[in-house]
């Protein structure tokens, strides 16, 4: 086996929708940048599972990364979108209550979107819900008019290009082995299709998404307290087998772990609901089973019933799924992004990110703008 030798200013591993957009952030300033994905593709995984969902940034927790970086990302990503052709719609979501109990829930919602400055949502009464959307059932709610949806494929296309123009090199099959220190940096032994590349770099990016941890805990001089757990959330999603009588995604009043069983259009029309929350037990991603149970129908209809009183078992089908990196586990409070880089691990030119997760899509640019800060 041979091996091929590259020195560059900086190394971003994996190419996720993150990733991408990092390595573009970078390569705008002049670096020459290799991004590697142990994928046959780009973004094969948390990336194009999702529900390409352009989040307005109310949900976090006040001064959290996820809030900041969200109302942030969201509007460099319309603006991105606009300037670059990408499909995107802003279509606006009701977050609704399906009974007085849940009203309490929606001041909460209101208040962390003011928190985050998120100052454009709009009370609804039962009456001005039916008027919106005539086949839902809510006895309050909430619009957000500034949440929308992305092709996210289209999305990483763009990115990609923005980088490769600028002289960034994608490099598919390209899994990490090792990684040491240098004098000047990190050196990375990479398993590229059965050769070997020995790349050399000044600066290091680990985006790997549910790999980062995996990558973290090989960087030499890290030291494993600063290598967080893992815990990792699938969510199940069932598509909707005729067309949507909705103009609007819709959310119920948020649960745990994630944002309920929600409906969400794609750029097509076509309509999903979901993701639940399904905490694995496995916190290795290598033993991830993507497949949706043909029960998991059943399991929605009656959720989504609350607020959609006419859906039937028969107009759903098992959709696809998708898997959250956390560091909070299901009995601790949602964690937020981890950003970190020297300041926090004391090691020049490396940022690990862990947890990005929900809204990482909505976040990414604002993401790449403030990991290009840490290693300036």
């Amino acid at each position: 086996m041979s091996t091929e030798h590259f020195s560059c200013d900086a190394v971003v591993i994996g190419a996720g929708v993150v990733g991408l957009a990092i390595a573009r952030a970078l390569a705008s300033k002049d670096l020459e940048v290799f991004v590697l994905e142990k994928n046959a593709h780009f973004g094969m995984e948390t990336s194009s599972r999702n529900s390409e969902v352009i989040h307005a940034g109310i949900y976090y927790p006040k001064g959290s990364l996820k809030a900041k970086l969200c109302v942030e990302g969201k509007r460099l990503l319309y603006d991105f979108c606009a300037s670059h052709g990408v499909a995107h719609k802003q279509l606006g979501k009701l977050i609704v209550a399906t009974n007085p109990n849940q009203h309490s829930q929606l001041e909460m919602v209101l208040q962390a979107a003011a928190d985050s400055d998120v100052t454009d949502l709009t009370r609804l009464s039962k009456a001005d819900i039916a008027a919106l959307e005539p086949d839902l059932f809510a006895t309050e709610g909430l619009l957000s008019p500034s949440t929308g949806i992305i092709d996210s494929h289209q999305y990483m296309l763009a990115l990609l290009g923005d980088a490769e123009a600028a002289g960034a090199h994608l490099v598919r099959d390209a899994a990490v082995k090792n990684i040491g220190r240098t004098i000047n940096g990190y050196r990375l032994m990479v398993d590229n299709a059965g050769e070997t590349l020995e790349l050399e770099c000044r600066i290091l990016e680990n985006s790997a998404g549910l790999w980062a941890q995996k990558i973290a805990g090989m960087i030499e001089g890290l030291d494993a307290a600063f290598v967080p757990p893992l815990f990792l959330a699938k969510g199940n999603y069932v598509a909707l087998s005729m067309k949507s009588p909705f103009r609007h995604l819709v959310y119920p009043v948020p649960e745990h772990g994630g944002l309920g069983v929600h409906l969400t259009l794609d750029m097509g029309g076509g309509a999903r609901f979901g993701p639940n929350v399904e905490w694995l037990e496995t916190n290795d991603p290598a033993s991830i089973d993507y497949t949706v149970s043909p029960g998991m129908p059943e399991l929605f209809a009656p959720r989504v019933a609350q607020y959609w009183p006419a859906i039937t078992l028969a107009m759903l089908a098992p959709g696809y799924s998708g898997v959250r990196p956390k560091t909070a586990g299901p009995r601790d409070a949602n964690g937020d992004f981890r950003i970190e880089g020297s300041e926090v691990h004391n090691m020049p030119g490396l940022v690990n990110l862990f947890a990005i997760e929900s809204p990482g899509l909505t976040a990414s640019l604002a993401i790449a703008e403030r990991v290009t800060t840490l290693v300036a």
